[in-house]
């Protein structure tokens, strides 16, 4: 029996990559692309080179945290309505566990709660050998289109 989704309609990797991972934004420079999504997961990737690595040549903490922003923030648009609502960050956690100097990074974002008003994401990132490698928890804030103030 398959698993009801917790995104509103269809979603696919190609589709966040053309649409939500644009070009002068920070997750396309630092060269972020999703690579799945199924009912209740999505998962993106990021390069460990030189633009993700701090001075001594492992992936750098803040990367980590933007990977997993990334992938928290797209997952959670995709679980409103998106014509009525949209999501903003308010609060990112992180546990570094195991450094990574090559090759790339996978984070897969899950839900843990999502409400009316905010939601909460479990975000794992992993090596390419599928060692852990840093934990976050990331919070977002639900908000209607009409409220928002340019």
């Amino acid at each position: 029996m398959s698993q009801p989704s917790v995104f509103v309609g269809a979603v696919s990797a190609e589709e966040i990559n053309r649409t939500q991972i644009v070009d002068g934004q920070m997750a396309r420079h630092i060269g972020i692309e999703m690579v799945e999504t199924g009912p209740d997961f999505m998962t993106a990737r990021m390069p460990v080179d030189h633009r993700t690595i701090q001075r001594i040549g492992i992936l750098h903490g803040g990367a980590s945290l933007a990977l997993a922003e990334t992938v928290g923030s797209i997952a959670a648009s995709y679980c409103v309505d998106r014509e009525k609502f949209y999501i903003v960050g308010q609060e990112i956690n992180a546990n570094h566990i195991r450094p990574t100097r090559s090759g790339w990074i996978y984070a897969t974002a899950r839900p843990l709660h999502l409400g009316r008003a905010s939601q909460v994401w479990d975000i794992r990132l992993k090596n390419e050998e599928g060692k852990l490698t840093c934990v976050s928890r990331f919070t977002v804030a639900v908000l209607k289109k009409d409220d928002a103030k340019a």
